[in-house]
């Protein structure tokens, strides 16, 4: 006999896939990793397929059979747009893995892992920079979060290429001086910003260890750089401003709401932008919980479907206990 999934859990990122059936009890039946979501890289029918090789080792393990799952909830990776929700839904849908499918994108996973109800806002920051909000009603806030042209500013791969800005025209004597002119290509063992600057163009170095830069900007902001903390004091200017805006769409900015902090730029927990949030927070939402998320995002995923469902507070709280 085979085994029924009330909600099969996806958290889908960039670089890797979790996936979780969940019982009707809140028990986690069986869990499964793969690869990244890249839709924009790969295509859809592509990128779903990877989605489908860790469903499909989830329902096996659990011996559940295809179409035995309730509800499919799927926060997914470059589903910025709703219409590219709805176009992934489609496709999800086309699978046959549940009887009802939901997809939103992966920032709303974060930020349903870390609150009791679905009610609250979460920034995320990692190689981009996003924002979320919910209340139990099902309004959200939310932003396009595509780059420069929605807006956007921050980010790892953001903050990255702003710091190697400020670097090559400090060394070239267009801009004002900062150590980043040598700590960011002593990170890559090269002696001026021109070596690090050839490296790049020519292949020498490739084009994705650019992020690795971040870390190197905050250490050279904690040396005292007044550049570098001019750039982190911005993003944390950016994390204040969607917080605020988002909790002002949907009525909590005077009201006590959480906002979570998420993905690996803020997780680091570094001291003076953590700081600057904290301050200029107090001054635009007063009554906001700040707190950074460390909950698997795959549970956020999970506690969604559960929502959908409309499973009792025991259920969720079942499921949350097993990610503790």
């Amino acid at each position: 006999m085979g085994v029924n999934g009330s909600v099969l859990a996806i958290d889908a990122g960039n670089s890797k896939t979790d996936v979780a059936l969940i019982g009707e009890d809140g028990t986690v039946l069986s869990t499964s990793r793969g690869g990244g979501f890249q839709p924009p890289v790969v295509g859809t029918d592509t990128a779903v397929d990877v989605l489908g090789a860790a469903v499909d080792q989830v329902l096996a393990s659990a011996g559940a059979g295809a179409g035995s799952v309730a509800h499919v909830s799927a926060c997914l990776a470059n589903a910025d747009l709703p219409v590219e929700e709805a176009q992934l839904g489609e496709a999800l849908r086309a699978r046959g893995w549940g009887r009802t499918v939901e997809v939103r994108n992966d920032t709303f996973a974060i930020l349903r892992a870390g609150i009791d109800e679905p009610r609250g806002v979460a920034v995320v920051c990692g190689a981009g920079i996003n924002c979320v909000g919910m209340v139990p009603d099902g309004r959200t806030a939310r932003f396009p979060a595509i780059g420069r042209i929605s807006g956007d500013w921050g980010g790892g791969s953001g903050l990255s290429e702003e710091a190697m800005w400020f670097a090559a025209r400090a060394e070239d004597g267009r801009g004002e001086p900062t150590e980043l002119a040598r700590t960011l290509p002593a990170h890559f063992g090269l002696a001026s910003m021109y070596a690090l600057i050839e490296a790049l163009h020519l292949g020498r170095i490739e084009s994705g260890r650019r992020h690795e830069l971040s870390p190197v900007l905050f250490a050279t902001a904690a040396s005292g750089d007044a550049v570098a903390r001019g750039l982190v004091d911005r993003l944390a200017d950016e994390v204040v401003a969607l917080s605020a805006v988002a909790l002002s769409r949907l009525g909590l900015l005077d009201e006590v709401a959480p906002v979570l902090l998420g993905g690996s730029v803020l997780a680091a927990r570094h001291p003076q932008l953590d700081d600057r949030i904290t301050e200029l927070l107090a001054l635009r939402a007063p009554k906001a919980v700040v707190r950074v998320v460390q909950e698997s995002p795959v549970l956020g995923a999970g506690l969604l479907g559960l929502d959908h469902t409309g499973a009792a507070p025991e259920v969720h709280a079942r499921l949350r206990a097993q990610y503790v």
